[in-house]
């Protein structure tokens, strides 16, 4: 028994470790957070409960198959809430990495809860070819089945790319960070072969692109701590389910202050505004 429990913790500490220390450290020093830092600042303290933390694809040692999946509060409501992790497989999608996304679908249709999707994913993981693409089917098949019925809100928190940016465009609200989220079907090499014209990732799916001409976003910070704010903060407009009744003054409760003055990647501290 002894010895399946120091698995069981050896095994926990590597999931936590998402794609392992060097991973991350490359992500801190380009102002970026991991999925598990993003959930930590997104949730009320001590609330998260991850849902198959040990799942992913067979013969593959990818910790939670790139994405971290799991129920929680956010302002003392109760929310469903998946963030693909880019140091696992550059948070690609497979065939458990969607089941893992339907299944906190599931969850909040049945809870009557919010789903909250942070999506930072490079597309279909190309390995896994039709299970992948049936992934994204499911996906869909759930966001079409939740509309009207909880409210969806999708923070794209860096690239979402090819199949990975269906999902948002069919949910209710989309949240953009400036100069690191895109989303685009194809990428700038495509557009390149196909009509041999140059154009950035900014200029093709920004955060700027997508809030004032396509309309696909409506929300766009700084940077993800400002970002998750604003999360936080919308869902405190919104009832949690079509049977609920509407909130009709705010109630804004949460550990955030109304802008973050700065955000310590280092220690995932956010410094808050002195009340005047």
């Amino acid at each position: 028994m002894k010895e399946k429990i120091t698995e069981l913790e050896s095994r926990r500490k590597k999931a936590l470790l998402c794609g392992g220390e060097a991973a991350i450290e490359k992500r801190h020093a380009k102002g970026l957070l991991t999925a598990r830092e993003r959930i930590d600042l997104l949730v009320d303290a001590d609330s998260f409960r991850e849902t198959d933390m040990f799942v992913h694809k067979d013969g593959d040692d990818a910790p939670g198959d790139g994405v971290v999946c799991g129920v929680a509060k956010i302002n003392g409501k109760n929310v469903c809430v998946f963030a693909q992790d880019f140091t696992v497989e550059g948070g690609s999608l497979g065939e458990m990495h969607a089941k893992k996304i339907w299944k906190v679908q599931d969850l909040s249709m049945k809870m009557g809860a919010p789903c909250v999707g942070l999506n930072d994913s490079g597309g279909a993981r190309i390995q896994e070819a039709c299970d992948a693409l049936c992934g994204y089917g499911g996906i869909f098949f759930r966001n079409t089945a939740a509309s009207g019925v909880v409210p969806q809100i999708s923070a794209i928190m860096g690239p979402a790319a090819g199949g990975a940016v269906y999902s948002p465009a069919l949910t209710d609200f989309i949240f953009m960070s400036e100069g690191t989220s895109y989303m685009f079907v194809t990428g700038p090499d495509v557009v390149k072969q196909v009509l041999n014209e140059d154009v950035t990732t900014e200029q093709l799916g920004g955060a700027k692109v997508h809030s004032s001409k396509s309309g696909v976003a409506q929300f766009v910070y700084q940077d993800d701590a400002n970002l998750i704010l604003g999360i936080k903060r919308l869902l405190t407009y919104l009832p949690s389910n079509n049977i609920e009744k509407a909130i009709n003054r705010l109630s804004f409760y949460t550990s955030f202050v109304e802008k973050v003055d700065h955000f310590d990647i280092k220690t995932t501290k956010i410094k808050r505004n002195k009340k005047k």
